[in-house]
């Protein structure tokens, strides 16, 4: 056979493969070129998921009769003005989009610029064009295309069914909405509006947030957190969501680069590795960023779909987004997700009618005013009383005393934070000296119940408090390492052979972290040594999950690679078991540290260490609202 060229249909139906994989992605092209011709209202119609009718109207610069062949033709673009393919500051530069999208549909396009009498008109069908002729339309373009891959049937038996389709253009021109908040975007299937975002007021930053809270839901907005970074020319900026705000998956993780949205295994990574100390394995973070990048020091010419861009300095950009996004999570201290609030107002259900009456109580209650022996004022401890206990471990320097007798030695080896006792006076006025309130009793032997200024708190005491031991297990690593604790009693620990084998193999990196173990015989191991802030440890079950975990980790990686992971491991069996009944100085005490201790919110798997209800909420249920 000899070479021959292929005939322009072919070629251009050919890069329709590439370019066009399903209606979303003609849309991505279409709406791209109207972002880029200055548009500040784009509307896109989809009938039948795209395959029936794809709409894209825009009030953008518009094109004259002279233009609109040129625009349908291979490689024309009007969007490199110096031939520069390392200085793109454009969506879309190929020029393969409309003459591709053309080839496998039935395409007419009518443009109009400012200054013309007239709109004008061009009709293609597969690849054949008509020629130009004028119309009626204001100032813009507008672009439909009808029966979509008509030219190429093949390509019909691999889409979707329209919902599908559907579903992929509005999660596209979502992104597209959020990297351009002063565009106003809409989306309709034919007989209902998807969605309708208004151009958002502001400077840039809070127009990004003002179209994130209309994208993501008010709930984002409520627990996000700003970033605003830069380093060496390069520009980080957005929003994220707190460690407990998070999700199943990584679908809500919206990256951008210089405008353009992304899917980039860099940013990905980077923004898994920020969140590394505070989320699940299972767990993922709800964020945008918005990365500016000098042009030529990234490409975003190694895709066809211009989905995926290569940085000239990769080790530079995700130093920026792993320390910006650790700084920011550090700021947040013992904050919180709000929405975990709601879920738990959403769960309770006021009790309307009982199924029988409640049985009389054994011993009549006393009225609430009544005398100093009364149930009431014994259950109901004065002023006096919690600032006498909370006096107890505020030495007269101000600052906690070594909270070692309250939770083991588990905090003796960390600063402790600067505290005061609660003023004399009411209960409000006492409430109000603390973000985290005044400890009210404990419910189960697990939840701590405090009152704030306006609301309560519900604290999980073995997650607040495991969160506490991790951040001083690093405090101590990062600072001299940390201390050891002899066993009067060595624990000895039966194991698996394998097991024994692992932990064994990585006797060395485990005695630097605190855990000294020997060989004790076939599938034994012995425990002489442990971290001193574990305290009064279960070192049996410590040993077998590391042991587990052990067995799950890349045997490439070493221990310090882990560290996080060792760390969060050993901090769960040096805290406070659920099941401990705390006093009210012990309770106080570990409400004081968590408002003291960064990233107290959440413990070290990614869940909140507490709830806070408003008491307009709690009010709400009892219809006092």
């Amino acid at each position: 056979m000899t070479i021959r060229r292929l005939p322009d249909t072919l070629v251009n139906q050919i890069a329709a493969g590439e370019v066009v994989e399903r209606p979303a992605s003609a849309v991505k092209e279409l709406v791209e070129n109207a972002i880029d011709a200055g548009a500040m209202h784009i509307d896109v119609t989809m009938v039948d998921g795209g395959k029936a009718l794809i709409l894209v109207q825009d009030d953008g610069r518009g094109m004259g009769p002279d233009e609109l062949p040129l625009a349908v033709e291979r490689h024309a673009t009007s969007k490199l003005p110096d031939d520069d393919l390392f200085d793109i500051g454009f969506l879309g530069f190929r020029g393969e989009a409309l003459p591709s999208i053309a080839s496998v549909s039935r395409m007419t396009i009518t443009s109009r610029t400012a200054d013309a009498d007239s709109a004008w008109m061009l009709a293609i069908d597969a690849g054949l064009r008509q020629p130009v002729e004028p119309a009626a339309m204001p100032k813009g373009t507008r672009v439909e295309v009808r029966d979509l891959f008509h030219a190429t049937p093949a390509r019909l038996k691999f889409l979707k069914a329209a919902r599908t389709e559907l579903q992929h253009a509005q999660d596209m021109l979502q992104r597209l909405a959020m990297a351009h908040p002063a565009v106003a975007f809409s989306l309709s299937d034919g007989t209902r509006t998807l969605f309708r975002y208004h151009a958002a007021p502001g400077d840039l930053f809070d127009a990004r947030l003002g179209r994130l809270a209309a994208v993501l839901g008010r709930d984002f907005a409520d627990n996000a957190l700003a970033v605003d970074t830069e380093r060496e020319g390069l520009r980080l900026r957005g929003h994220i969501g707190l460690p407990t705000y998070n999700r199943g998956n990584a679908q809500q993780q919206y990256l951008f680069v210089n405008g353009r949205p992304v899917k980039d295994r860099l940013l990905q990574g980077a923004v898994r590795g920020a969140y590394q100390d505070y989320l699940a394995h299972d767990r993922h973070p709800v964020l945008a960023l918005y990365l500016d990048v000098p042009p030529r020091e990234v490409d975003v010419n190694v895709h066809p779909a211009k989905a995926e861009v290569r940085f000239r300095d990769s080790a530079l950009v995700r130093g920026l987004i792993v320390s910006a996004l650790r700084h920011t999570l550090d700021q947040a201290g013992h904050r919180a997700s709000t929405s975990i609030a709601g879920t738990a107002l959403d769960a309770l259900q006021p009790v309307h009618q009982l199924a029988a009456p409640l049985a009389p109580p054994r011993l009549p209650l006393p009225l609430p005013h009544g005398g100093a022996g009364s149930l009431w004022s014994q259950a109901r401890p004065s002023s006096g009383q919690i600032n006498r206990a909370l006096q107890a471990q505020a030495p007269q320097a101000g600052g906690f005393e070594d909270l070692g007798a309250v939770f083991g030695a588990a905090y003796s080896a960390a600063p402790l934070p600067q505290g005061r006792p609660l003023p004399e006076g009411p209960a409000d006025e006492q409430a109000s000296a603390f973000p985290l309130g005044v400890a009210r009793g404990q419910v189960h032997n697990t939840y701590i119940v405090a009152q704030t200024s306006d609301g309560i708190v519900i604290v999980d005491q073995h997650a607040a408090h495991e969160r506490l031991v991790y951040e001083r297990m690093k405090t101590a690593l990062a600072d001299s390492g940390l201390k050891r604790q002899m066993l009067l009693i060595p624990e000895v620990v039966e194991l698996d052979e394998p097991a024994c084998d692992r932990l064994l193999a990585r006797r060395e990196e485990l005695e630097n972290l605190g855990l000294v173990l020997e060989a004790f015989g076939a599938g034994v191991l012995v425990v002489r040594e442990i971290p001193a802030l574990l305290g009064d440890t279960d070192v049996i079950g410590l040993v077998r999950d590391l042991a587990d975990d052990l067995a799950e980790w890349d045997q490439a990686l070493s221990l310090q690679d882990r560290l996080a992971d060792v760390c969060a491991t050993m901090a769960c069996h040096g805290s406070v078991r659920a099941g401990r009944r705390l006093n009210q100085a012990e309770m106080d005490g570990l409400l004081r540290q968590m408002e003291a201790t960064p990233h107290s919110g959440q413990c070290n798997h990614g869940r909140p260490t507490y709830v806070e209800l408003k008491l307009k909420d709690i009010e709400k249920l009892f219809g006092r609202r």
